[in-house]
Parts: structure tokens; C-alpha cells; sequence
């Protein structure tokens, strides 16, 4: 989708190659513990500090978008700690039907850029476990600052996406959102 957006694409495991890029996309596929697993394979932590620090965009999708909180419920032989660049505990949805899997839509907060053109569209969700609170309870100066948080719902609310600065998540599949999903990833190269 990105290339058909006109970007560059790379893949890489390449820790300069990622630090160095104009933009990182940090995808999911599976499951949070297989994904952070991936990750630590190559200080992936360590890309996404150093990118924020220098105000580098970063965007998660999915399961890349979960391994940004600090831990995950899901079942798995140990525990593992996530990237904590947000905190809270990613948890199974409380639904009927889970896996959440097809076509919703989120209630985007004023002044969103990633969702600017699509604030009234419909996303596609595939996922078991969101995040289903928001803890980051910014105060002070960084109230003026704090995080845009778009919400869902699937039995009960949970954080569809996050535009925190240059680091932004999704957690349905922009990719497979047709024309929404297009104009919000274009939204997000825009930001590069």
C-alpha cells in the first residue's frame, strides 16, 4: 500500500538502515510475544528510542501498535515486557465474537492528523487483544501535548489509534481499510 502511495519501501532488520529511514513502520503479525521476540532479534526497542529522541516518525499497525504499551495479557510461556513508549496492559477483548475481525468505526478526537479526510470512516479491525483503557494521564506542561487517542468499540471501548508526536498506531489495518486506509497512511507519509 505504502509503494502504491509513492514511498520508498524497504525492508530491513538493519539497525542504521531503520534509524536512518524518513519514516519506520513497525507492523504486527501473530501475536504480542511473537512480535516483541522479532524485535529484541534486533534491538528494535533500542531503533524506536533513538528514533523518537530525535523526532523520527514511527508508526504501528496492529500487533505494532500493541508492543508500544508496556505488557500484554495474552497467553504465552513467559511474560514480556513491550516497548513501553505508552503505558498499560494490552488485554482480550470482552465481546461475544472474538477474534474482532471486519469493518468499524472509531470516534477520532478533534484535531487529528492521521485521520484527517476520514474522521467518519470505517476501519478494518483483525485482533483479539487492545488496548482497553488509556492510562497516560499527562498534567503541567505536557497537558498542551498530551496524546490524540481515537477509540472503538467491540464489546466495551478499546484504543483504535494514537498520535503521540512523531509516534503514531493503528490497531486495524490501514492497508486493508481500502480508500480510508489509503488517505490516512498518506496523512502519515505526509508527516515524513
Amino acid at each position: 500500500m505504502l509503494e502504491r502511495l509513492g514511498a520508498q519501501v524497504e525492508l530491513t532488520a538493519d539497525r542504521d538502515t531503520a534509524i536512518g529511514a524518513d519514516g519506520l513502520l513497525v507492523p504486527g503479525v501473530g501475536n504480542f510475544h511473537a512480535c516483541i521476540a522479532g524485535l529484541e532479534a534486533v534491538e528494535g526497542s533500542r531503533i524506536v528510542d533513538t528514533r523518537l529522541a530525535g523526532g523520527r516518525p514511527v508508526l504501528g499497525i496492529c500487533v505494532g501498535m500493541q508492543v508500544l504499551f508496556e505488557t500484554s495479557t495474552e497467553p504465552a510461556q513467559r511474560r514480556r515486557e513491550g516497548l513501553t513508549q505508552w503505558p498499560g496492559v494490552i488485554e482480550r477483548l470482552q465481546a461475544d465474537v472474538v477474534p474482532h475481525m471486519g469493518w468499524n468505526t472509531v470516534d477520532v478526537p478533534a484535531g487529528s492528523r492521521l485521520f484527517a479526510g476520514v474522521e467518519r470512516e470505517n476501519f478494518y479491525f483483525v485482533h483479539s487483544y487492545a488496548a482497553r483503557e488509556w492510562t497516560l494521564d499527562p498534567r503541567g506542561p505536557f497537558e498542551v501535548v498530551a496524546p490524540l487517542v481515537t477509540w472503538a468499540d467491540h464489546g466495551g471501548p478499546f484504543v483504535a489509534a494514537v498520535e503521540n508526536g512523531p509516534l503514531s498506531a493503528t490497531q486495524f489495518h490501514p492497508e486493508k481499510s481500502g480508500d480510508a486506509g489509503a488517505r490516512l497512511l498518506r496523512n502519515w507519509l505526509e508527516t515524513l
